[in-house]
């Protein structure tokens, strides 16, 4: 299970260094693609079978579902780690999320995300600031 903030940098190659304590969850290989909210998903091998079988079986006759599918599996890319645990992340990737120097990666629950450390920061203070407004919501839900 992935949980956890880190802060890591990406290096002028354009390599990213996964936290260490999740590397033998990727070392059977993982995907990276667009992930949402300006971020990328990084999935382990398994994972990434099951989600990309649910955006397969999206209906095509409905735009918003090629279009859903197409973001995730048009932007997906196979990556295996070097011996430093590190992964190039490919430069449109980086592009589509504006990944500067300084990134975050998030454990959440079945994968990671990579975000822009600005971005990431707004993102967090913005729902830590609506958190209660949240948690009444998903109280419907039985959270």
């Amino acid at each position: 299970m992935f949980i956890g903030e880190y802060h890591h940098s990406i290096d002028e190659k354009g390599r990213l260094a996964v936290p260490t304590k999740f590397r033998k969850d990727l070392a059977k290989g993982a995907v990276v693609t667009r992930g949402l909210d300006s971020s990328l998903f990084l999935l382990p091998l398994e994972e990434w079978g099951k989600l990309s079988d649910k955006l397969a079986s999206l209906p095509l006759g409905q735009a918003k579902s090629r279009a859903f599918a197409r973001l995730m599996l048009a932007g997906a890319m196979d990556i295996g780690l070097d011996k430093q645990g590190r992964f190039v992340v490919p430069e449109y990737l980086r592009s589509y999320a504006k990944l500067g120097k300084k990134v975050v990666i998030v454990g959440i629950h079945t994968r990671l995300e990579i975000w822009d450390e600005d971005t990431w920061n707004k993102y967090r203070e913005q729902t830590e600031t609506d958190a209660v407004d949240i948690a009444e919501e998903l109280g419907a839900l039985g959270i």
